[in-house]
């Protein structure tokens, strides 16, 4: 009777020990690999919760909030039936980003071939730096950037492809009706963003800009 109470011991002391070390770290892994495939190969998460606060069950369900960013530190709900615990954690990633190949001066117009990507840890970078060049040709330069500095949005805006002043033609399209007229555009704008054009007649109207530099208002 002795043994077999030593034994209920043990086997209580075991069911009551959190999720092992290993366990944790691979099932947070697979977690956060399946939530961005794209960058899985490259992917590591390091635990940064002590494992006396960690889950007790040996398969929590993991949760985010819906804002959460996809790398760098955060805190990821472990639930464990109604038990919730969170665990502070840090996805690293490594893989290409986009760095400028030499200096990039204000107000000058660049191609693909005034970049490169670059390897690194990707949860390191600045907020939205790039991770390819898709968004550079023939972009402006908006403020001076130094050569291996990543690239981000911010930097950069599409060439006009409409100014203030400029005559252009607006077609209005809708179910069964097509019609267009000539006007000039009231503010300069790239493509696919929003002009407001004054008509011949003096009303003004606003459109997205269609690659072909003609203005289209839906009707």
């Amino acid at each position: 009777m002795r043994g077999y109470q030593t034994l209920l011991a043990s086997l209580l002391v075991l069911i009551a020990l959190p999720v092992t070390a290993g366990d944790l770290s691979a099932q947070l892994n697979q977690f956060f690999k399946a939530r961005d495939p794209q960058h899985a190969d490259g992917m590591t998460v390091v635990v940064r919760t002590p494992q006396a606060q960690w889950p007790d069950c040996d398969a929590p369900k993991f949760t985010l909030p819906g804002n959460s960013r996809l790398w760098g530190n955060m805190s990821v709900a472990a639930n464990c039936g109604e038990n919730r615990r969170y665990i502070q954690v840090q996805v690293q990633v490594t893989g290409p980003y986009l760095v400028a190949n030499r200096l990039l001066t204000r107000g000058s117009s660049v191609s693909a071939a005034d970049f490169s990507l670059q390897t690194g840890r990707l949860d390191t970078l600045p907020a939205r730096a790039l991770l390819n060049d898709e968004a550079v040709a023939d972009a402006v330069v908006l403020r001076d950037i130094q050569p291996g500095q990543p690239i981000n949005p911010s930097m950069l805006r599409q060439p006009w492809r409409v100014k203030a002043g400029q005559s252009v033609m607006v077609i209005a399209s809708g179910d069964g009706f097509d019609a267009s007229g000539e006007g000039k555009a009231l503010n300069n704008a790239t493509q696919s963003q929003w002009v407001r054009v004054r008509m011949g007649n003096g009303q003004v109207v606003s459109g997205r800009v269609r690659d072909d530099g003609n203005i289209l208002i839906t009707l």
